[in-house]
């Protein structure tokens, strides 16, 4: 590789990788031997050690608090079920001893009294490896679950995600990392005054609590985001130590970390102190052509006849049963006006009508059938090539400041990490773009984070009533 760190306003940056488990059907579940593997421990424990064997800086899940559905009926082709995430790292954090553990938990339909001390105590097991990848939620099908529907708008559940945080940030500061005796002999196995009592009574939420979990090594867990619209970013650049995002077009993805720095300073942030990692698969072969093989084999098997049927029907609503996919979308109009339930493969912002007229548009201009369309808006960005190649274009994005690291999505469970641990690793640590060993013991170490951004700037602690401007 041509050595052009003078080139790169970050010449020395490192990237960092994630190994990112999603719900399928993103990879081939069809390749697990024994389906029910999605729901053993020690399949994922299997997963997750082979990224500390690659040196990856976390796990991360993706998480589903109500089982997808189509057309009413249970989406069969979908795994969207997985065990609780928390007591899932439980597991793992006995298996293995430096990746990190990144929970997505949900703020909306939690209680941050039971939450602060579930995620504390993951991180007091995993001695430090924790992280929450706090996010939201407005769909009130989901909210059905738990007797509650939808009853809070995009604006106001960041509202209530920034008072949840809060609380929770409170509650890990109120067990001082001196409180416990340091010694039997002590008049009291805790010091006077320790404690401090969580007394809050705020616009959505009110606690009334003391600390129960003392801190881990890193001191807190770290805080991940993974909002895209403006209110997301905003709450990301004020409580965020990373963010997950789908940014990866070279030129996209400069524009969206230059903004979430921006916002962060904003915010009184240094704006180099939150991590931007996209997801995004990688295929490797030894030529081009291979890996092009492999990565257009494998999409075939992903695109099945069944899952572009899917995709269309959730704009329709309607069984299309009849529809020849290698023919044009459908000429008459969807079901309803509406869509009342945000549950499907296709977000359509509740209103077919407009999707389908976006749909048509691409289709009309490209002269693509119904099959060659979902294959278009469904093709997910994926580094493709030879171990070297796909490194020194890594290399070049995370020099151009367009990310700092990557969210792998394997390409299959659990065993779809081998060749991004054998061959690609050691191509960007040749290159001086990636560890030969953990840098720490704790995520927060591995990740090159300094103390989490609550304490650094205290302004940050409540949300102020009016928005930074930015």
């Amino acid at each position: 590789m041509n050595d052009r760190r003078q080139d790169y306003p970050r010449p020395n940056a490192r990237l960092h990788l994630n190994v990112f488990q999603p719900f399928g059907p993103i990879y081939d579940w069809s390749r697990t031997p024994r389906l029910r593997d999605y729901y053993e421990p020690a399949a994922y424990l299997a997963l997750v050690q082979e990224a500390e064997r690659g040196l990856f800086s976390a796990v991360f899940l993706g998480e589903s608090l109500r089982l997808r559905e189509h057309l009413g009926a249970l989406n069969d082709i979908a795994v969207t079920g997985r065990p609780d995430a928390l007591a899932l790292f439980a597991h793992l954090a006995a298996g293995t001893s430096r990746i990190g553990l990144v929970a997505t938990l949900n703020t909306t339909y939690t209680d941050p009294v039971d939450l602060a001390r579930r995620i504390a105590t993951v991180d007091l097991l995993s001695r430090g490896r924790a992280g929450w990848n706090v996010v939201t939620t407005d769909n009130g099908w989901t909210g059905e679950n738990f007797r509650r529907g939808g009853f809070l708008d995009r604006h106001n559940r960041y509202r209530y995600a920034e008072e949840h945080v809060a609380a929770v940030q409170a509650i890990w500061d109120g067990f001082g990392a001196d409180a416990i005796a340091a010694d039997r002999d002590a008049a009291s196995w805790l010091r006077p005054d320790a404690l401090t009592l969580v007394d809050r009574a705020g616009e959505h939420l009110s606690a009334r609590v003391l600390p129960q979990v003392p801190p881990s090594p890193q001191g807190q867990a770290v805080y991940f985001q993974a909002g895209d619209s403006d209110e997301g970013r905003d709450f990301a650049a004020r409580r965020a130590e990373g963010i997950f995002t789908h940014r990866i077009e070279f030129d996209d993805a400069v524009a969206f970390t230059a903004d979430i720095r921006r916002r962060a300073r904003a915010y009184g942030r240094p704006g180099d102190d939150i991590l931007v990692i996209p997801g995004a698969s990688i295929v490797l072969g030894a030529t081009d052509a291979e890996a092009q093989e492999k990565a257009r084999h494998l999409r075939e098997r992903l695109l099945t006849d069944r899952r572009i049927r899917q995709i269309v029907e959730e704009v329709w609503q309607e069984d299309l049963g009849h529809v020849d996919l290698d023919g044009p979308l459908p000429e008459h109009a969807p079901a309803a006006d509406r869509q009342s339930r945000t549950h499907g493969i296709v977000h359509t912002g509740h209103e077919p009508s407009a999707k389908i007229r976006e749909w048509r548009a691409i289709a009309e201009a490209r002269g693509y059938s119904i099959r060659q369309l979902v294959d278009h808006l469904t093709r997910a960005r994926a580094f493709v090539g030879t171990p070297g190649a796909v490194a020194d274009e890594l290399v070049h994005f995370v020099r151009s400041d367009a990310f700092d690291g990557l969210n792998v999505t394997p390409d299959a469970f659990p065993d779809g990490l081998g060749d991004v641990v054998d061959l690609l690793v050691p191509e960007l640590q040749e290159r001086g773009a990636y560890p030969r060993e953990y840098p720490g013991t704790t995520l927060r170490e591995n990740l090159g984070l300094p103390e989490t951004v609550g304490h650094r700037v205290p302004a940050l602690a409540e949300l102020e009533a009016e928005a930074v401007p930015v």
